[in-house]
């Protein structure tokens, strides 16, 4: 897949590229609603002898038009996103750079524009898609837009249980800590990735050592609890728990630096250093301050005893 940055306003000749099916859309966690609307347009350009492309925007349009200094978490950052639409053997992306000037751009030139004079044939994106100054541009303009330079597919609402499926969904769900039910949303588990840091060590003087993982800023992160998790480290998948909060049981009340540490089960190689990823899988319970550490001790094997049960479970 060939990535193509573009800067407002662009200097791409049309001559440059080929025809295309182009699936548009910010696609923030690439999940099924979103990979149906990439896959239409992968089987219009297979079936017209063009190539299949996707457009994506980055950063997160509220960056620019939202609050001040508002900090956007993804679900799929951008570097996560173009591994994910890579794996759907989509032949182009265009990553546009959403700034100011950008989100000024009145739809009928976004069309001509960003669109038409790409040498794009057939766009698709998915109902609610909107595009253009204010938002204005929607799926019903889009055709009159067009000028019959290029023929529009709209997908329907894609639902999972009567809920549609759409990134606000699967945000909702993390924040709420219910990563199991994100899963079917998402079609996969829900992964971050980041650095083993050295932490404060206390996990190996009880017992349970840990790997504190620092994870990239700008993912979201779970609601606070204990998870059963899986942990990629050095190419190789290991099992584990993880606690994301404030340990409570060591730290003093409003104490605000969050901590993501995993006790990787039956494991015992130093790891500092290595980058990995944590595929979240079902939440165990809420993170809690304990009387002592033998009390703390005796919930952590608890914890330890579901989340095997939980993979044996997993591997049949």
């Amino acid at each position: 897949m060939k990535v193509i940055m573009i800067h407002h306003p662009h200097n791409i000749d049309m001559k440059d590229l080929p025809p295309m099916a182009m699936a548009l859309g910010f696609f923030d966690g690439v999940h099924k609603g979103h990979q149906k609307v990439i896959l239409t347009a992968r089987q219009i350009a297979n079936d017209n002898g063009w190539k299949s492309a996707v457009m994506t925007f980055d950063p997160h349009p509220s960056v620019v038009l939202g609050t001040k200094n508002k900090t956007i978490h993804y679900i799929t950052p951008l570097k996560d996103k173009i591994e994910k639409i890579a794996s759907l053997k989509v032949d182009f992306l265009f990553v546009v750079r959403f700034t100011s000037a950008f989100a000024s751009v009145e739809p009928e030139k976004f069309a001509d524009d960003y669109l038409a004079k790409l040498n794009v044939r057939h766009v698709v994106a998915g109902f609610d898609y909107t595009y253009g100054k204010f938002g204005k541009g929607t799926m019903e303009t889009l055709p009159i837009h067009s000028k019959d330079n290029f023929k529009v597919t709209t997908v329907a609402k894609l639902e999972d249980k009567e809920e549609k499926i759409s990134s606000t969904a699967i945000r909702n769900l993390l924040n709420q800590g219910d990563v199991y039910d994100a899963k079917a949303l998402l079609g996969r588990f829900y992964t971050t990735k980041g650095t083993v840091v050295h932490g404060e060590k206390r996990g190996r003087t009880i017992g349970f050592p840990t790997a504190n993982v620092q994870i990239l800023s700008d993912y979201l992160i779970p609601k606070t609890g204990v998870y059963a998790v899986r942990i990629l480290v050095a190419e190789t998948w290991e099992n584990g728990v993880c606690n994301v909060g404030y340990k409570p049981t060591f730290n003093k009340p409003g104490h605000s630096q969050l901590s993501i540490e995993v006790h990787i089960l039956d494991f015992d190689r130093s790891i500092y250093g290595e980058e990995v990823s944590i595929e979240w899988h079902m939440r165990l319970r809420d993170e809690k301050k304990f009387s002592g550490i033998e009390e703390l001790k005796l919930q952590i094997n608890k914890d330890k005893e579901i989340a095997v049960g939980y993979f044996q479970t997993l591997g049949k």
